[in-house]
């Protein structure tokens, strides 16, 4: 039985004076500077990087209600930051920064660094020091970034604009027809010059498109896209990965490889970011709910020739992974976020499938609703039951840890919050 073990409110009313809508940004690179192994694809085992086809990013949008602040994180890695550096980047920010929730986004790029690796002997200390030492900064770059970003808020307004797309296609169900999420969202903030500080986008999709043996960083069409828009836009532009765990990219001939497809999602996305009016929020603010999901993992680490065949599949240091396993128990987290009373966050710690999204969008109470997967960690996928049923890669126990449901009671739950923090 799926077990709720914590809970974590920020619910920050205003007091006094009106409240004023701001908005910051800040970006870092964070390339490892030494080669280390690489995240993403088990047949690379841990052979090291050996390059760089693109630098990768840390993009950070904080966005300040006057009661609370939440920074979005958009991270060309392949996953979330871990828990334990979760916590030591929401410490540090708080406290220097008041920021009262953080959303940290891995695009869930194939071609970025394992960062999972420890100073502990059989975990990467002494074979992949490089790795350890880049692991430990990490969460100090982005706790810079996102202080940065807070402190440097200027007063802005911002907009939202909706589309749905043929970009992504269900890559695991049989089942016809296949369910998917099409929407591409994108936000855009403005100074109250009319400057734009920056472009979110958000879509739901594998970036697994460049050539899997390549032993280069890049962030594969996600890093197109944002480069794309840049280019066309003159602003900052991140990323945020969706619900895509069934999602691949729907390339064709128009649109292949990782620069076709990219190119042709930022010609998109800077469509809409033009076409949107940024204004000033009526009723500002910013409120926020964590949870945290636990319950015995569907694949037993208990058992030694589980670990052991993990451990040959990737590499045997990769097993510091486990450490957020504790006696086989498996952790999801979901953190819920309304901002302006009209705009809604949902980030999930894990590879969602896509109709998991469909449904906390559909009975969301705010006008506009973002789900972000591989947020604030990784517990790998989360299928719905359905997919369950049907089997298959990202719905089979050897990378759906969470018990059967867990998505399912993840949705509702996503639901449940945005509801009390809109007050319905």
């Amino acid at each position: 039985m799926l077990s709720r073990v914590f809970l974590a409110v920020v619910l920050l009313a205003g007091a006094g004076a009106a409240q004023e809508f701001k908005a910051g940004v800040a970006v870092r690179d964070i390339t490892p500077p030494q080669p280390v192994p690489m995240w993403g694809y088990g047949a690379r085992h841990d052979y090291l990087s050996t390059g760089a086809m693109m630098p990768l990013h840390a993009k950070v949008l904080v966005l300040d209600g006057g009661n609370g602040k939440v920074a979005l994180v958009g991270l060309d890695l392949g996953r979330g930051p871990t828990y334990a550096m979760m916590e030591r980047i929401e410490q540090r920010v708080r406290a220097e920064a008041g920021v009262t929730c953080v959303l940290a986004v891995g695009c869930h790029t194939h071609h970025g660094p394992a960062i999972e690796l420890l100073d502990q002997p059989g975990l990467g200390q002494g074979k992949f020091d490089a790795a350890v030492a880049y692991a430990k900064q990490l969460p100090e770059t982005l706790a810079d970034a996102i202080v940065e970003a807070a402190n440097g808020a200027v007063s802005a307004a911002i907009g939202v604009a909706v589309e749905e797309t043929d970009l992504n296609r269900n890559r695991h169900s049989k089942k016809e027809p296949k369910v998917r999420d099409p929407r591409l969202s994108v936000i855009r903030v403005d100074d109250l010059n009319g400057k734009t500080l920056a472009v979110l986008a958000n879509l739901s999709a594998h970036p697994v498109l460049e050539n899997i043996m390549d032993r280069r960083f890049s962030a594969d069409w996600v890093g197109h896209l944002q480069q794309g828009v840049e280019e066309q836009l003159g602003t900052m532009c991140m990323f945020m990965q969706g619900a895509s765990g069934d999602m691949s990219p729907n390339t064709n001939a128009e649109r292949k490889g990782p620069g076709g497809f990219g190119k042709a999602v930022a010609a998109k996305v800077a469509g809409m970011a033009k076409a949107i009016q940024p204004a000033v929020p009526a009723t500002p603010g910013v409120s926020c709910l964590h949870r945290s999901f636990s319950g015995p993992s569907r694949l037993d680490f208990k058992n030694p020739i589980v670990v052991g065949t993990l451990s040959q599949a990737f590499f045997p240091e990769m097993m510091a992974m486990l450490v957020e396993v504790p006696d086989n128990t498996v952790t999801a987290k979901l953190t819920s976020v309304l901002v302006n009373g009209d705009l809604a966050f949902a980030g999930v710690s894990g590879e969602l499938f896509s109709d998991l999204s469909n449904q906390i969008k559909a009975q969301s109470p705010a006008a506009n609703t973002l789900v972000f997967g591989y947020c604030n960690g990784h517990c790998m996928y989360i299928p719905t039951e359905s997919a369950v049923g049907e089997g298959g890669y990202g719905a089979d126990p050897t990378v759906a840890w969470v018990p059967v449901g867990t998505g399912e009671k993840i949705a509702a739950q996503a639901v449940a919050d945005l509801r009390e923090l809109a007050g319905k």
